[in-house]
């Protein structure tokens, strides 16, 4: 699944579910719940990197990317045309 399609995925699902109601801000704030939980897998992977905690720490960054793809739909931003743009920058870009 490439990142356009994934985007179309998430836009469908929010819709099958009731997700696309949320506003924005909502949307915002679970990311950041979401942002929350991944790092306390981190956290944790560091203390226990057993299969478990790494399969765990994979659905938290599914679950933050995929809050990342939802706000963009519902600020109409297509995402994979973001990412080649911003790979363009960060081509001509030095960090010093």
């Amino acid at each position: 699944m490439n990142t356009s399609e994934f985007q179309q995925y998430v836009k469908k699902f929010s819709e099958t579910k009731g997700f696309d109601t949320s506003s924005i801000e909502q949307r915002m704030l679970y990311l950041m719940t979401e942002v929350g939980e991944l790092s306390k897998e981190v956290l944790s992977v560091s203390f226990d990197p057993g299969a478990e905690k790494k399969e765990n720490l994979g659905f938290e960054m599914y679950d933050v990317v995929w809050n990342i793809f939802d706000l963009a739909n519902k600020l109409d931003i297509d995402l994979e045309q973001a990412f080649k743009r911003k790979l363009e920058i960060n081509e001509q870009r030095s960090w010093e």
